[in-house]
Parts: C-alpha cells; structure tokens; sequence
C-alpha cells in the first residue's frame, strides 16, 4: 500500500507559489471531494498543484494500515484517524509531518512541515520512531496547469498562509472553520453564492 513516491516532476517554484497555504472551501463549493474541505498545498508551480485534504476523516484507523503492512504497533499509535487526503490515487498513503527527519521519500514544503510517501515513516510510526507530529491521509488533490488559479478567480477557494498548529492540533471536524478564521472570515456566514460586480 505505501509505495515510495516519485512526486511530481515541478519545476522551481514560480513567485505567488500557494506552496504551504490552506484553500478553503467556499460555501458554494458544491464538488462533493472538496465540499467544506481544507486543502494544504504541498507543490505549486506553473505546471500545477499538489495537496492533501486534512479534514475529511476515512472510516480506517492507522492500525489496519499497520495490519495491512504487517507491522506491530508497539507505540500504540493505531487509534489516530486516517484522513481523505483527495481523490486522486486514494489507495497511495501519505504522511504529512513535522520536520524533525527525513524519510526515503520526504518532500519539504517548509521549514516546519514535511510530506512523505514511503513504507519507512509508517513502520517508525509503529515502532514509537517517527515524526512527533504526523497527519496520514489516503489519496490526494491535484490540479493541471491554471486550474487551480481559474477556481480561485472563480471564487471557489479562500487562500490563507498555513498554520501547523490547524494541522496537527486542531480537531479535524474545526480545521474548516478555523483556517477560515486566520482571515476573520466566519465562513458559516459567507453566502452560498458569491456574485460579481
């Protein structure tokens, strides 16, 4: 299941890079992968863009993850909720994580938060060995070339510098509302449709 990962093949990142920012779910976002949803940009170039939701929770716990790797969860960390990182390739784990190691296939998106895809950071999980703040997800988000940028000018995403405290330490149901709450948006009052002028 954890494969090691080739990620993408993006050139340097260009300025106005949302690498390491939250899109917020407007309202009216009505795809039903990103609805209410908060998406961390891990990659985004002139090519395109890579994240991983990080608040839809799967019904899956990290220990059949550890079954189904046949690794002994000697840490007795198989209680953490995995997450429905995206639709794309929803069978590939992923780890996102704070940066105190680097793994066999870590990508680092800032100074403070890493991605990784490879078997090796699960099995440390498992053995009390791995990052002291992680989020695991199954499948990602990914956009083409200007996609992403067309469904921000159409007003489908509020975009704000990522907090890893929203990441790792807020419930995973208040992440929504509280990434929007970094821009003193209430999101819960903004209307379903947004007009223009």
């Amino acid at each position: 299941m954890m494969q090691k990962n080739t990620f993408t093949d993006y050139d340097e990142l260009t300025p106005g890079s949302l690498r390491n920012h939250f899109l917020i779910a407007m309202p009216g976002l009505n795809d039903s992968s990103f609805a209410h949803t908060v998406t961390y940009i891990c990659e985004h170039s002139d090519k395109g863009a890579m994240g991983v939701v990080i608040n839809t929770a799967t019904p899956m716990l990290l220990k059949e993850i550890f079954a189904q790797m046949d690794l002994n969860d000697v840490a007795d960390q198989g209680e953490q909720i995995v997450m429905s990182g995206g639709p794309v390739q929803p069978e590939r784990g992923f780890v996102l994580h704070s940066n105190e190691t680097k793994w066999q296939s870590t990508l680092e998106v800032s100074p403070d938060i890493s991605l990784t895809a490879s078997r090796d950071i699960i099995a440390a999980l498992a053995e009390g060995k791995g990052p002291k703040q992680c989020l695991i997800t199954l499948g990602y988000a990914g956009w083409g070339e200007g996609q992403l940028e067309a469904e921000i000018a159409a007003n489908s995403w509020l975009t704000v510098p990522a907090d890893k405290e929203i990441i790792f330490n807020t419930p995973f149901e208040q992440r929504w509302t509280a990434a929007a709450q970094a821009l003193g948006i209430d999101v819960n009052l903004i209307p379903l449709t947004a007009g223009h002028a």
